[in-house]
């Protein structure tokens, strides 16, 4: 099941004197079944709420600082997978793992 990101709607516009900026909105995070329909109230407080769309947050190995570890040549090879990188007319060079040094498609 999807974790979905819900924001509460403002009554009235927060105005404090000399600010012209908006309140901070306030969101939370719901773990529901894709068929459900979308919430229109706050589960606790009552307050008229609405889905919003967010970034996915993936955690884990595939996160931006360990995705070039994970992929450098040797953690590849470390864990039994060949790398090859293409070289220009249908050349193929490994650069990790076991297997022929080149391939072509002659």
């Amino acid at each position: 099941m999807p974790i979905y990101v819900y924001e509460v709607i403002a009554e009235e516009p927060d105005s404090v004197e000399g600010s012209s900026e908006p309140s901070e909105q306030i969101t939370f995070e719901l773990l529901e079944s894709m068929s459900a329909p979308p919430l229109e109230f706050h589960p606790i407080t009552g307050q008229r709420v609405r889905r919003i769309i967010a970034p996915v947050k993936a955690a884990g190995v595939w996160m931006d600082m360990k995705s070039s570890v994970s992929l450098s040549n040797k953690s590849l090879s470390d864990k039994g997978f060949t790398k090859y990188v293409k070289m220009g007319d249908g050349k193929y060079e490994k650069r990790a793992g076991e297997g022929p040094d080149v391939i072509s498609r002659d």
